[in-house]
């Protein structure tokens, strides 16, 4: 036996070696054979692990193409308070915080009532100011009116007079005259912008308690009462007197007459005896209606000035 024939046997004996067995190397077979005979195995995909972009390209990028993260936000603890065992309060302490509640809703309660109150004495204040003026006003205006109707009323009696002369002996240029005079009429309008605010502003308490409204009320129903007589009056003008001057007067002396001018002459067209004795009659209800404008107008100055005396004794306004 040969020397590698007994390394052999021994080797045999000896079990496997130690060592790992090598692996041998698979030759592919060339040709076309082998590429029929061989099957088509797909190449794996390799995952590969994404480099860091330098740090220096950070901020170069952070704006363009990769959005901000934005950390979430750490769940925040909760705190749970304990159960603490509270003790009844003394019926004192209650008490005592019921009186505090009390006394701050009364104090509100008082400042505002205060500021209220101001506001009122204020607005009450304005509105009476402006009434006293406005009576005063009125006062002065049928003062001037109860000197115009007087006249009026003078022309009626004289002109009542000479119309019942006989035409002959008749002084037209005098009929004439104060047929003229007859015509006027004073309107009486008054100021009443405070009454009527006054009259909207009757909740205040200033106005409630007192009686201002009955003061009121008496002056505006003698003003009703005037405005009639006044209506009256413009009746009985355009019925009686318009129709006498149009058809006796002359053209110049009506045009002299209305124009405030002395009547030239005399001279009337178309009168009779009828025509006057028409024409007294009818101012024997002129008269009657002027007087009542005179007695009217007379207590409407009494009632302003009542009005006005309650206002400056009551509130006091500023008169300037």
């Amino acid at each position: 036996m040969s020397t590698n024939a007994r390394k052999n046997t021994d080797k045999t004996m000896q079990g496997p070696e130690k060592g790992p067995p090598k692996l041998r190397r698979k030759v592919k077979p060339t040709g076309e054979a082998s590429t029929a005979a061989a099957p088509e195995k797909k190449p794996k995909a390799v995952r590969k692990t994404p480099e860091p972009a330098p740090q220096a390209n950070k901020s170069a990028t952070e704006h363009s193409e990769t959005p901000e993260i934005v950390n979430p936000t750490p769940e925040m603890e909760v705190h749970h308070h304990p159960q603490l065992e509270h003790k009844p309060k003394p019926i004192k302490e209650y008490l005592l915080e019921g009186f505090m509640i009390f006394i701050a809703v009364m104090m509100g309660f008082i400042a505002e009532n205060i500021r209220e109150n101001i506001d009122n004495n204020e607005q009450v204040q304005q509105l009476t100011s402006q009434l006293a003026q406005d009576l005063k006003a009125d006062t002065a205006t049928l003062n001037e009116h109860n000197a115009g109707i007087g006249k009026t009323l003078m022309a009626n009696d004289s002109l009542f007079y000479f119309l019942q002369q006989p035409l002959a002996k008749a002084d037209t240029k005098k009929i004439q005259k104060f047929a003229i005079d007859s015509h006027s009429i004073w309107l009486f309008h008054p100021s009443g912008g405070a009454i009527a605010a006054i009259k909207n502003e009757l909740h205040l308490k200033k106005f409630s308690n007192s009686k201002i409204i009955s003061y009121i009320a008496r002056y505006e129903e003698h003003i009703e009462l005037i405005h009639a007589a006044q209506d009256i009056a413009l009746v009985y003008q355009r019925n009686y007197l318009d129709p006498f001057l149009s058809l006796h007067f002359t053209p110049a002396n009506l045009n002299a007459a209305f124009n405030n001018t002395v009547i030239p002459n005399g001279q009337m067209r178309n009168l009779t005896q009828v025509d006057m004795t028409q024409l007294a009659a009818d101012m024997v209800l002129i008269k009657a209606n002027t007087n009542e404008m005179i007695r009217d107008n007379k207590w409407l100055k009494e009632d302003a000035i009542n009005l006005l005396q309650y206002v400056r004794k009551q509130y006091n306004p500023d008169e300037e």
